[in-house]
């Protein structure tokens, strides 16, 4: 059995940076959730807003995580 990775999506399941999809995949849930849940927290003290920024910057994208896909 393969490890689950960690990564940001691409393509079509993406809206901004592909982190909010990343998380649902690798959480195995609706990526809707996880990006109201983001909202709510980037309207409460901007928490939510700087956690985005840092994933974005260190999370691998998909392509690079799982070359071929």
């Amino acid at each position: 059995m393969e490890k689950k990775r960690l990564y940001r999506t691409e393509g079509n399941c993406k809206m901004i940076c592909g982190v909010c999809g990343g998380l649902a995949e690798y959480f195995d849930i609706d990526p809707t959730l996880v990006r109201v849940a983001w909202v709510i927290a980037a309207f409460l003290g901007s928490v939510g807003f700087w956690a985005y920024l840092i994933c974005a910057i260190i999370m691998p994208k998909k392509s690079d995580v799982y070359p071929g896909c």
